[in-house]
């Protein structure tokens, strides 16, 4: 499946969107940034974190990657649920960023997600020491199951973004 995805099309046009303000029209759009820990350290934890798949793998889902950490063309499948009710969720990194003090990827979906969109994740040292990260996403249902949700849709995001949150702030305090 693996190289199957890693010359797939993405489900959308906009790559790279969630680098940029305003992200773009007609997606439901999410933009969180929390303290999840504080000084070098706790950056550097968390920023590992992101990258190596370990914040995915703590917030409850199984991952499958093509090579390691995350970095432009790296293809990553992540598993939510149990045997046959479990849902596949392919996605694509289509940018990193490492620059000091900031660091994260953001990742697009591919065929078989079932969204279509790009979602960021990027770890903050701030001035003051405050270690942030910042999930900006934006997406559309990319299934008629998806669409037929509606906002339970919506709902089952948040959540997921939560364990994000929660699974890093464990993570950066490790």
């Amino acid at each position: 499946m693996i190289p199957r995805l890693a010359t797939a099309p993405l489900t959308y046009r906009e790559a790279g969107a969630t680098r940029d303000e305003p992200m773009p029209g007609g997606y439901h759009l999410v933009s969180r940034d929390v303290s999840v820990g504080s000084g070098p350290a706790a950056f550097a934890r968390a920023a590992t974190s992101v990258l190596t798949w370990r914040m995915h793998e703590a917030a409850g889902l199984t991952v499958v990657h093509s090579d390691g950490p995350a970095a432009p063309g790296v293809v990553v499948v992540l598993r939510v649920g149990w045997g046959p009710a479990g849902v596949l969720i392919p996605c694509r990194v289509v940018y990193t960023v490492d620059e000091a003090g900031r660091r994260g990827f953001g990742y697009g979906t591919l065929p078989g997600h079932p969204e279509s969109g790009e979602e960021a994740f990027v770890v903050v040292l701030t001035e003051t020491g405050d270690v942030r990260l910042r999930i900006r996403a934006f997406s559309r249902p990319g299934t008629l199951l998806t669409r037929a949700a509606g906002p339970v849709n919506r709902l089952a995001q948040r959540y997921a973004t939560d364990r994000y949150v929660a699974a890093v702030r464990r993570l950066a305090r490790a």
